[in-house]
């Protein structure tokens, strides 16, 4: 791997870990938020909506813009806008302005995905496990975002880890002006190294069809599994507190996600992809369902596999969206890829929420499962047409 494709992977793996720290602190926090607010478990869920939805919202624009502006120009905008986003949440002193700031920094934070993954997939000449490296990042931030968010507020406020995510941003943005040079308006833009010439449409919106399947499962059980193991946990390791387990077990769950990388860029790169994600989505179904009905220790062990089994399809999903799109659309397919994933899938947090009011939180995980399910036809439909 060449020097500049570490830059790559570098600048990218430090803004994906962000991300999805920003993304991620939220529900570890709805527990205390439920106290501080006195709000209920649906209120919250529609909170988590509001924020994932913009954070998918503008992925279909910024993968417009992706092809006009650069790389580098998203890359910039998301990085100072979620980190002024974050501020303004730290800053809040009412419910209504955190809900703003949230959809605020969502926003911001939908413009990374489509502009990191194009430049990876670009630039990057091993695709695949070039992936895997920037998803191993996302992980680390989504297993930094709950423990980091639950110790800040332990020790100081819940405000003070936006306050630290929206500083470490700027810093970065900061480092991405001198780090990666501004192209000239009159040098040509290279030929991608993993060129496409024809976008499968019928694979690809296959594709689609099982990715936001895979996104509503996924802000499903991230959403409610802080809460499920703060109320859930009460015989396992008993001397941590409540609001501690709401970020440590999570922390746990998102770290076993970095093996499921790894392991999704191994078979990504070995065996045939399609047929591969459609064995993921099979196995996550049953671990959802055992989450629902497991408490303490195997709470906490199958949620583990839960991780481990969800973040394997992250390298293969975006090594499929990479063959079946045109290359010079390929921004455009990443933000159509993850408006439906996050986007739309962000309607199963509010989902999750009025069934954790009314049916308890463990509810929410068994249901996710079922949700999956249709999946299985959509991505065997992948492999007939790919």
């Amino acid at each position: 791997m060449s020097k500049f494709e570490k830059i790559v992977l570098g600048i990218t793996g430090g803004s994906h870990l962000s991300v999805h720290a920003l993304m991620l602190a939220l529900p570890s926090l709805i527990p205390i938020l439920r106290q501080e607010f006195n709000t209920g478990l649906d209120t919250l869920g529609l909170v988590a909506t509001v924020s994932a939805f913009m954070f998918g919202f503008g992925a279909i624009p910024s993968g417009w813009a992706e092809r006009r502006l650069g790389g580098r120009t998203l890359l910039l905008f998301y990085l100072f806008g979620s980190g002024l986003a974050a501020i303004l949440v730290s800053f809040s002193n009412s419910f209504f302005m955190m809900v703003v700031g949230l959809g605020l920094m969502g926003f911001a934070c939908s413009v990374y995905h489509p502009a990191g993954l194009t430049l990876i997939s670009h630039r990057v000449n091993a695709i695949t496990k070039g992936m895997a490296v920037h998803g191993i990042f996302g992980t680390t931030g989504s297993a930094a975002g709950p423990i980091m968010a639950t110790a800040l507020a332990a020790l100081i406020s819940w405000r003070a880890s936006y306050a630290f995510l929206g500083v470490f941003n700027i810093l970065l943005a900061v480092t991405t002006i001198f780090a990666i040079p501004k192209r000239k308006h009159d040098e040509p833009e290279p030929e991608p190294e993993n060129h496409v010439e024809k976008t499968n449409r019928p694979a690809l919106i296959y594709f689609y069809m099982t990715n936001m399947m895979l996104g509503m499962a996924y802000y499903g059980f991230t959403t409610f599994m802080p809460t499920h193991f703060a109320e859930n946990t009460d015989q396992f390791l008993p001397f941590i507190s409540n609001t501690m387990k709401a970020g440590v077990f999570p922390t746990l769950v998102f770290l076993a996600g970095i093996i499921g990388q790894l392991i999704g860029g191994k078979l990504g790169s070995m065996y045939h992809r399609p047929k591969m994600l459609m064995l993921i989505v099979a196995v996550n179904i049953p671990f959802l369902m055992l989450m629902g009905y497991s408490s303490d220790l195997m709470l906490v062990v199958f949620s583990i596999f839960m991780g481990m089994a969800y973040f394997s399809n992250q390298p293969i999903s975006n090594t499929l969206i990479a063959e079946f799109t045109h290359s010079a659309n390929r921004g455009l397919g990443y933000g159509i890829s993850f408006f439906l994933s996050f986007g739309i899938g962000s309607f199963a947090a509010g989902l999750g929420g009025y069934i954790a009011e009314n049916m308890g939180v463990a509810a929410v995980f068994p249901i996710m499962g079922c949700i999956l399910i249709p999946g299985l036809f959509t991505s065997y439909m992948i492999i007939r047409n790919s």
